[in-house]
């Protein structure tokens, strides 16, 4: 497929008058921190001009403050790269513009044919993490009741998915955060382990302030990051392992638990079960070999464990640089058996939690876009979960779909037999995000048709053949789930324009093309009442939650079962498996989970800036934000650089079987000499996914992002900036 598109098809249409709403109270567009604030309508005449302004408003999470995300966000409404109308591409190869009625006729067309000829799982659907509650249970029953496939998946696959998978084994549930963010304000020892919420969410580190006072605030990164400096001045301490080497030092963390009397045994002896599997399986990781295995001295490593054990309101919280392996679920795991050692989940003023990183990923996750669930985060093997959800659609048991398959095996089935033969993206830019890019790029460029939902012309998009304008946050009403597992309401403040319609719309028109007998509602209150049913008995029980009690200003942390106050904390007296007792879980570290680097490669490591949010799609069309980050920048140290004839700004290629990424070189010394670093917010040939692994974790079917061996070399010429038009 083309890449290509007539200018038309580009142009806003954004000049038409916009009725304008009062001002509204609603959450920031981007991270699961979801920063409260408030949008006030402006009157204007210049298109170009933001429709909106924006104000930090209180709100436990962020207290008023916004990051430069939040604060600039307004200013994508009016973008002058928004998509103003369907794209339809042509026999010529080019995307038209085209009226809403022929291309949903388009898409409606195709899928009745591939459908027939090739059945319901040759159509697959690709949600993500942004999408609110009611979007994401309602794809859920597109995919399934319209469509009637069991090919669905979504992006949260890439962020939280090791996480989950742990927090399932381990508790029974998955909530990022089992408790309020506020919590850690009284916290003296905080163990922050591959997060960087210093730039990825800024008004998270007054959170820390306790902690750093207390002197405890430990942070475990190869980077001296942002949130790394946060430990300086005896503030806390910062331990730089070697990349992919996290759980060799957990186990060896727990080992000096465990060998220095250190564990809780009346709170283990009450509350966990499995205690002595774990206990023989760490007990060769002594301090000494995991200092060789990660070079963390054993000293740092026994004072570590002797804080973590003071008994002073203490917290473990893990981030996507510890999950985003071939072993994150493990990963994840120990450090739950090192949280439930310590006797920290559920105890007052003590805990363990995991970042949930998109603004939905909590939510998003919980009511149908993952291949194997059902609303309510129920099975979708579960013959019980099977009925209940088939009385609320109105259909039978037997007419639901089984389980699916995730992210990276249903993007590698695209256009071959047997395999996804359309595709329908929601909130996704799959040909940033996705790991091992160019081979993705190959098989979407196999589909017979790729359907993309968005608000501009992404990478993905501008391979569609057919794009749909949709709204944006700031013109739509709906929930959505923060990091701490409250439900928060997203609130419309000015009309949308014309030639763009909500997703809820979108999913209704094609089912109502479809000839599905199914109720698709369009109006978000409704949706939700619906998903309040579906959800109801599950592990994500929303049904206490109405939209009344929203607009009160509430706080609902689910489970809300119908007739409670909700759960803020729901460890404090029981975890969700049956007999109520947390699963403490041996795990061990697997020398074959990833390549070494050889002789003159580097172990390259991929996160975020500050400036930019997932795949850039928004946040490298805000100026501010382009201007201060325009381009992907390969972080080295100078002793490496040296080593390989680069200098600060020099063009390099870092490179391996996979594929090439060419970008500038940054020297820094706050990087491992035997590392390099690339931001993820980028595409085309600055596309650090480019170069990484699609080999997933037998668990949670996470890819392994952050830890690729890559060898890196300079060039000359010049390079592309990285802002988009």
């Amino acid at each position: 497929m083309s890449c290509t598109c007539a200018p038309a098809a580009c142009a806003s249409t954004r000049s038409e008058s916009r009725p304008h709403l009062s001002p509204a109270d609603t959450h920031c567009p981007y991270c699961a921190l979801q920063c409260a604030m408030t949008l006030t309508p402006i009157a204007t005449t210049d298109a170009a001009a933001a429709p909106v302004s924006v104000a930090g408003r209180d709100f436990p999470t962020n207290r008023g403050g916004l990051c430069k995300k939040g604060w600039t966000s307004a200013e994508l409404i009016a973008s002058p790269s928004r998509l103003g109308a369907p794209l339809v591409r042509g026999a010529d190869g080019v995307l038209h513009e085209s009226s809403w009625d022929d291309a949903l006729d388009h898409i409606t067309t195709s899928l009745r044919g591939i459908r027939q000829e090739h059945g319901a799982d040759a159509i697959g659907v690709f949600g993500g993490g942004g999408l609110t509650n009611e979007k994401a249970y309602l794809l859920g029953k597109f995919a399934r009741v319209a469509i009637g496939t069991s090919r669905i998946d979504y992006n949260g696959r890439y962020c939280m998915s090791s996480a989950a998978a742990a927090g399932n084994r381990a508790f029974g549930i998955d909530r990022g955060l089992p408790f309020p963010l506020e919590d850690l304000d009284g916290a003296s020892t905080i163990l922050l382990l591959g997060t960087n919420v210093a730039e990825t969410m800024p008004p998270f580190i007054g959170h820390l302030a306790g902690a750093q006072a207390a002197g405890g605030l430990v942070v475990v990164d190869p980077r001296r990051t942002a949130t790394a400096r946060l430990t300086e001045d005896g503030r806390g301490l910062h331990v730089q392992p070697m990349p992919g080497t996290d759980l060799a030092l957990l186990l060896g963390l727990i080992h000096v638990v465990i060998a220095e009397r250190l564990v809780d045994l009346d709170y283990v002896a009450a509350r966990t079960t499995g205690f002595e599997s774990v206990r023989r399986s760490v007990a060769s990781w002594w301090p000494e070999r995991v200092q060789s295995v990660t070079g963390v001295a054993a000293l740092t490593l026994r004072r570590l464990a002797r804080r973590l054990a003071s008994g002073r309101n203490t917290y473990i919280l893990t981030g996507r640089g510890v999950e985003q392996h071939v072993d994150g679920t493990d990963t994840a795991t120990a450090a739950i058996n090192l949280a439930l050692l310590l006797g920290l989940p559920g105890r007052p003023g003590n805990g363990y939690g995991t970042l949930t990183g998109q603004g939905n990923g909590q939510g998003g996750r919980e009511h149908g876009q993952k291949s194997d669930q059902l609303p309510g985060y129920r099975k979708i093997t579960d013959p019980a979960a099977r009925a209940h959800i088939a009385k609320v659609w109105g259909i039978e048991p037997s007419q639901l779909p089984g389980p699916g398959v995730p992210a990276v095996e249903l993007l590698q089935s695209l256009g071959r037999e047997g395999g996804v033969r359309a595709l329908l993206v929601h909130g996704s830019n799959l040909v940033v995000s996705s790991p091992n890019v160019t081979a993705v790029r190959e098989r979407i460029a196999a589909l017979d048709l790729l359907v993309v939902c968005d608000f501009f012309l992404t990478e993905t998009a501008s391979l569609a053949d057919v794009v749909l304008p949709i709204t944006q946050w700031a013109e739509e009403e709906g929930t959505m789930t923060s990091l701490e597992g409250r439900v928060i309401r997203r609130r419309r403040a000015i009309t949308p324009p014309e030639g763009v319609r909500d997703e809820l719309w979108i999913l209704a028109e094609l089912a109502r093309r479809l000839e599905c007998s199914a109720t698709f509602d369009t109006d978000p209150e409704r949706v939700f009442e619906e998903l309040r049913l579906a959800s109801e008995g599950g592990l994500a029980d929303y049904s206490g939650i109405d939209y009344a009690m929203l607009d009160a200003g509430e706080a609902a942390y689910w489970p809300y079962p119908r007739g409670s106050a909700g759960t803020p904390r729901p460890f404090a007296e029981r975890f969700a498996h049956p007999d109520g007792l947390a699963r403490l879980v041996a795990v061990s570290v697997r020398e074959t989970a990833r390549p070494l680097p050889l002789s003159g490669e580097l172990t390259l490591i991929t996160g975020r800036l500050l400036e930019h949010y997932q795949s850039g799609a928004q946040t490298r069309r805000v100026p501010e934000l382009a201007d201060a980050q325009p381009e992907a920048r390969a972080a080295m140290h100078p002793s490496t650089a040296e080593r390989l004839g680069v200098s600060d700004g020099d063009l390099v290629e870092l490179s391996n079987p996979r594929g090439t990424v060419r970008c500038r070189a940054r020297l820094t010394a706050d990087i491992r000499p035997d590392t390099v670093f690339l931001p993820f917010h980028y595409g085309d040939e600055q596309a650090a996914n480019l170069v990484t692994s699609d080999a997933v974790d037998p668990i949670s079917s996470m890819p392994e992002f952050k830890t690729n061996v890559v060898r890196v070399e300079r060039v000359g010429g010049l390079v592309a900036a990285g802002a988009v038009a």
